[in-house]
């Protein structure tokens, strides 16, 4: 028998929901067969067989929450075992979260299962047979699947290759961390009653996953990062003007370009002005991105998630435009993939229509900077010694001081500034 367990389907999981199972017991699965959905703290993602067999018994019914990783869910009788006294392969632990201090997740795994003999690794060039999840796997840990021998059908690399791959050191998994560089033990938080709040006097709301992650990288982020905020004022006439013009134009496309859309290109552009500023900072050095991948802050139901505008400075606004609506629309309902939260270079936080004038966010580690926008509203300014009426917007940009300093910090928010009160320089 090989127990299926609750595995680690992103960086940050630690628990997940068992939303659905698509399977039942007497059920016959290969390797590589979706069999259920997991709903981890940031979106829904499918689970699929290591190994061939038959679904003996669900252990974890479908709804539950709280499922912890490497919690046994499901049971399978291997194809091959034909009495009670057949003895089962060993069987590889699921990926699991590794610490902050680590460069890159590192899952630790088992010995690897050999059920089949693996295929030799594929030729340099030839495409890899390879299931969505050990893909979605080889991505996170850094691991080439090229090198990685297959032994699902007919050669395709699975789930229990990459385990096995990471166990072996086979790949670029990064070095755990040191006891010496471990993160600090987080601060313990006494109960209302210890200070002072009687029971009885609130609603207390649980923690869902998100809450956690969100708790735990952002207090870690605050606590060990560096930062400090530049704030600037921008005037928003001439785009607000641009703007009215290009939603006219757009207008049969059933396309409608906002204030935010403009930014994020605007930042994209300014990134490629200020190269330094689209940066972040590692153990070996600070590591300058090729493209500027922005990622935007959007509130859901029970937390906070932010999907990537990649490439944005390659993008059209009114691609840019489709892009922000789409991955919005699907992150309120938790359809995101991983690979469109994860990875930005650079975050855009966009408060102002809630009427925010000024704010200043927490960096989104591995990235350098992250930028607060502010509500556009009419303010009083000068110009040539005279006071006249302008709309005018708060922007904070937020800075890693270990990759990004005050003199590039200042080149980058100028660069943005100028873009944005002169839209047609975008054009150039």
């Amino acid at each position: 028998m090989t127990d299926i367990l609750m595995p680690a389907l992103s960086p940050t999981m630690e628990e997940g929901i068992l939303a659905k199972w698509h399977v039942k017991v007497g059920d016959t699965v290969a390797a590589g067969d979706v069999i259920a959905e997991i709903e981890t703290d940031k979106a829904t993602m499918e689970v699929e067989a290591v190994d061939e067999g038959t679904i003996e018994a669900i252990l974890v019914e479908a709804g539950t929450e709280g499922v912890k990783v490497n919690t046994p869910i499901a049971r399978l009788k291997s194809e091959g075992m034909a009495g009670g006294d057949a003895k089962p392969a060993p069987k590889a632990a699921p990926v699991a979260e590794t610490p902050k201090a680590a460069a890159a997740p590192a899952p630790v795994a088992s010995a690897p299962v050999a059920a089949t003999p693996p295929a030799a690794p594929a030729a340099s060039g030839a495409r890899v047979a390879a299931s969505p999840l050990a893909r979605r796997l080889a991505e996170i840990n850094k691991l080439d699947l090229k090198a990685i021998p297959g032994s699902g059908p007919h050669g395709r690399v699975i789930k229990r290759d990459i385990e096995a791959a990471l166990a072996s050191g086979t790949g670029k998994a990064a070095p755990a961390a040191s006891a010496g560089t471990a993160a600090a033990e987080p601060r313990k938080v006494q109960s209302l009653e210890q200070m002072g709040i009687p029971a009885g006097s609130y609603d207390l709301v649980p923690l869902n996953n998100m809450r956690k992650v969100i708790a735990r990288r952002l207090t870690e982020s605050f606590r060990d990062i560096p930062h400090f905020p530049l704030t600037v004022d921008i005037e928003l006439d001439n785009l607000l003007a641009a703007r009215t013009k290009i939603n006219t134009a757009l207008e049969s496309q059933g396309v409608k370009v906002s204030v935010n859309d403009i930014v994020i290109k605007a930042v994209a552009l300014a990134l490629k002005i200020v190269p330094e500023a689209n940066a972040s900072f590692t153990s070996e050095g600070i590591a300058l991105h090729h493209n500027a991948d922005v990622a935007m802050a959007v509130a859901i139901d029970g937390g906070l998630i932010t999907p990537i505008i990649r490439k944005a400075e390659t993008k059209s606004l009114s691609q840019i435009a489709k892009e922000t609506k789409d991955l919005a629309a699907r992150a309120r309902d938790m359809k995101l993939k991983p690979e469109e939260f994860q990875g930005g270079t650079f975050s855009v936080s966009n408060l102002g229509m809630f009427g925010i004038k000024q704010f200043a966010s927490i960096i989104n580690e591995p990235q350098g900077c992250i930028l607060s926008v502010g509500a556009g509203e009419q303010r009083p300014v000068v110009r040539s010694g005279a006071l006249a009426v302008a709309t005018v917007m708060t922007v904070t940009l937020t800075c890693d001081h270990r990759v990004v300093d005050g003199s590039i910090g200042a080149k980058y928010i100028t660069a943005l500034k100028n873009l944005l009160e002169d839209p047609i320089k975008m054009l150039a």
